[in-house]
């Protein structure tokens, strides 16, 4: 390298990248001797190029995989594309294309633009979930489930989002809106296909306790609140008014200490019970408006307190199961009818919310429960009571403590079989199903002779017809296609009809990562082999955006997939540990095209290089934290890349091609020589720390640069004799080896030119020395009354006795002495002597 050679990063990167690519570098196999690493980004939606936010994301897990491979693990990161679902078809749509096409042009472009960025990809295990040897699995593991009970179809009011023209499952409405398009979401009546992942309430919210310490606590609390377990006990009111095949209505509640206090019944306005309890009601057609209106309302809205409760009384009556009085049976626009069961009991005088209902329909209040030394006045109460304290008015139970009634009533209701002790969740059973094209067909037939039929495993995969031209509003065309929906019966042979809906994309993307460990095989979903090897992921990277809907529909399908013997019985979760990045900001705001406020990455590697970019991503904020793009940042990036360049071409007759942390205590002869190394094993020490262990890189880059600083200053007052030359050039090796998992095209550029022949990333993570990072001479303050007088040098290891004599010997501190007694010396050991005297 001359004098004059300036850095040019897109000939250097575009070398790197193509030398990677052609030694097939990151590519990794699960039969090595080395202990694994699995580091994993959320992998993306092909939606055509890659924005800020994707390099910020996608660098963060490239330092973590590059750095794990240079402390000796076998590293796994893997690529892939979350390519099925309804952003790809609107997109496509909109631009008068096939999803299919749309989808494949760009992941092709989007791949292209992260080998841009250097990326440690192993692009061998590389998927796509819309390709049939993906979602061929999917379509077993539904076969499998349905055999097992865990997949059923059923007809209820579902989120219907009339944008998007399909259902979305409750986890996919984000304050009653749509979560991809931000539509008002409404009911309507549907028949779909559910995964049943209440069956595994408890394990999933046991378990949250297993990632305590490598997941957010944020994150954890927000799926424990979604799951949402809440114990209690069932309890069957029976019906005044008989309904053939119905014996009466079960409320869930947690309360069951409060039965006595029931004076209504509230059910949802959707509750199929609600046509029979009203059939010969003089007010009917009041009921059926009311119904008709509520349906309609914001689920969210009806479950918050801040919105007014509203009620209509039924005609009917229920049957109390202690007192055998009648309860009247209301309908609530706060109950909905696929929480718990659709139904509630009324306790006025011990619930605020059944009090305020209580007081605006002149419903009666019932205490139940005094608190202790006192006695409720139902007439005078100004709220309902919600302590603790003693049951009255409760038959048997009355002088109980109401803590202990909950258990006494439960156990009661049992005997008598009226209900028992329970638990609810606030989790509800998975939705999948898709009125929409792109996605994974369900493999189902319907026969008007067999009734439904699952195809046969040797069957699949059911093909996604892509000879199909896409409806402008969003319809899937796959029921008016009969080459897809006209089919032949599995059992009887007959003429028999496709389900058209497909399954929710976020099946896809609930185990993928489980696919690539064994991303190739055709024989089976996975190798069990490879899943013992490499599951679970030791570090996932992505957004809190995910908390509940990815991160809980993995979490549910590692256990399922357990459960039926693809996974290991030990593997309970899927990702040992998580990393949420804050978002890349532009002016303080989100960027978006609305807003003009886009910088594009792939102008930003143009003008200043991939290094760059990624080093400002990785240097402007912690990564949990959000950042603000700014011009001056990245400009600084790009100053330091050219300040270690110009170091490494001005100084080259200097360097030998030493490693890391190569030159020893006998090198570092002069204090200049001493201080570098000092230096250096001081910034091995906490780049080790803060990309090792915290994946602080803003930090550690911090030091890498106080290194460098270092350098620039010391390499006047450093010889050109051979132990001056080690320690300059040990500093060099390590500035190249910490940064290569940052700035890589660069630090295999420099190492290369220092003489190695293999390259950096090929370097084990240097170690420091204790003994090294020891300082030979001190700078100590002298201080007379508590006011600095000056400052000595003394031996690092002198101690208490010799820094007060060295301070009293000081000419400065004897001027501020003289006429004064010495009363005390205070020695704060390696940083101050202060000498008290009057």
């Amino acid at each position: 390298m001359t004098h004059e050679e300036r850095y040019n990063p897109q000939a250097i990167e575009e070398k790197w990248q193509a030398r990677w690519q052609a030694e097939n570098a990151f590519a990794c196999s699960h039969d090595s001797n080395k202990p694994k690493y699995y580091v994993l980004e959320m992998f993306p939606y092909p939606s055509g190029n890659i924005h800020m936010g994707h390099v910020r994301n996608y660098s963060i897990g490239d330092v973590v995989a590059r750095s794990k491979r240079m402390q000796g693990f076998n590293v796994m990161h893997p690529m892939g594309w979350d390519a099925f679902g309804l952003p790809a078809e609107n997109a496509a749509i909109k631009n008068n294309t096939h999803p299919a096409e749309w989808t494949y042009a760009n992941i092709s472009n989007m791949r292209t633009q992260l080998k841009r960025l250097g990326y440690s990809y192993d692009w061998s295990r590389e998927l796509a979930t819309c390709r049939p040897e993906y979602y061929r699995w999917e379509q077993m593991f539904f076969l499998r489930l349905l055999e097992k009970g865990m997949v059923y179809r059923k007809k209820a009011p579902q989120n219907w989002c009339p944008s998007c023209h399909t259902v979305l499952a409750n986890e996919q409405v984000i304050d009653g809106l749509c979560w991809r398009c931000d539509s008002p979401v409404v009911q309507k009546d549907l028949t779909q296909w559910f995964l049943k992942i209440t069956a595994y309430g408890d394990e999933l919210l046991e378990d949250l306790a297993k990632l305590e310490g490598g997941w957010p606590d944020r994150v954890i609390a927000m799926q424990r609140n979604w799951i949402g377990k809440s114990t209690g006990a069932s309890i069957s009111f029976g019906l005044e008014k008989a309904i053939k095949g119905i014996e009466g209505i079960d409320v869930f509640t947690t309360r069951p200490d409060t039965v006595f206090g029931v004076t209504f019944m509230t059910l949802a306005p959707e509750h199929p019970l609600v046509e029979k309890l009203i059939e010969g009601y003089p007010k009917a057609e009041e009921v059926r408006a009311f119904v008709e209106r509520i349906r309609n309302m914001d689920r969210l809205d009806r479950q918050s307190d801040a919105v007014e409760k509203e009620g209509i009384f039924t005609g009917a009556y229920a049957i109390h199961p202690f007192t055998g009085q009648r309860v009247p049976l209301w309908l609530g626009n706060f109950v909905l009818a696929d929480y718990g069961t659709g139904a509630v009991m009324g306790v006025p005088a011990h619930d605020q919310r059944d009090f305020e209902f209580a007081r605006k329909y002149g419903l009666p209040l019932h205490v139940v429960i005094n608190p202790a030394g006192e006695a409720l006045d139902p007439e005078t109460m100004t709220e309902a009571f919600t302590g603790d304290g003693v049951m009255v008015n409760s038959g048997p139970f009355d002088g109980m403590p109401n803590d202990d009634g909950k258990k006494a009533v439960a156990q009661s209701l049992e005997k008598q079989g009226k209900g028992k002790a329970t638990t609810q969740f606030r989790l509800r059973d998975w939705n999948i199903s898709r009125q929409r094209y792109w996605g994974s067909p369900i493999p189902i037939i319907y026969c008007d002779q067999c009734g439904i039929v699952p195809e046969k495993e040797e069957n699949l995969p059911v093909l996604l017809p892509l000879d199909v031209k896409t409806h402008s509003d969003g319809r899937s065309p796959l029921a008016d296609t009969p080459s897809f929906a006209h089919c032949t019966c599995p059992t009887c042979g007959g003429p028999a009809r496709r389900e058209t809906d497909t399954m929710d994309t976020f099946v896809e993307s609930s185990w993928y990562f489980a696919r690539f460990t064994s991303a190739r095989d055709s024989e089976a979903p996975f190798n069990i082999e490879a899943i013992k090897y490499w599951l679970p992921v030791d570090q996932y990277i992505g957004g809190v955006e995910h908390a509940i809907l990815h991160l809980l529909y993995s979490r549910f399908f590692t256990k399922l997939l357990r459960d039926m013997g693809f996974f290991p019985a030990e593997l309970a979760e899927p990702f040992s540990n998580l990393l949420t990045q804050g978002m890349v900001l532009k002016d303080g705001g989100k960027m978006s095209k609305s807003k003009g406020n886009v910088v594009d990455p792939t102008a930003m590697i143009k003008k200043y290089g991939a290094d760059t970019v990624r080093l400002f991503c990785l240097f402007a904020a912690p990564a949990e934290r959000d950042f603000d793009w700014s011009d001056s940042g990245i400009e600084g990036a790009s100053r330091f890349i050219g300040r270690v360049w110009r170091l490494f071409s001005e100084e080259q007759e200097r360097l030998l091609p030493i490693k890391a942390c190569a030159s020893t205590e006998q090198d570092a002869v002069s204090s200049e020589a001493r201080d570098l190394r000092r230096r250096e094993h001081l910034t091995v020490k906490k780049s080790r720390e803060d990309m090792g262990d915290r994946f602080q890189f803003n930090t550690a880059i911090a030091a890498v640069m106080e290194l460098v600083n270092s350098m620039y200053l010391s390499r006047e007052k450093l010889g050109m004799d051979e132990a001056d030359r080690r320690v300059f050039s040990s500093a060099m090796s390590t500035v190249i080896t910490l940064l290569s998992p940052i700035i890589p095209h660069v630090c295999d550029e420099l190492w290369e030119r220092l003489g190695h022949s293999t390259p950096v990333s090929d370097e084990l993570w240097p170690d420091w020395s204790q003994a090294a990072t020891a300082q030979d001479m001190l700078t100590v303050a002298l201080q007379v009354n508590g006011k600095l007088r000056g400052t000595v040098e003394i031996p690092a290891e002198a101690d208490k006795a010799a820094m007060e004599a060295t301070a009293l010997a000081d000419s400065a501190v004897q001027r501020h002495l003289a006429g004064l007694t010495v009363r005390k010396v205070v020695v704060v050991p390696g940083k101050l002597v202060n000498i008290v005297a009057n």
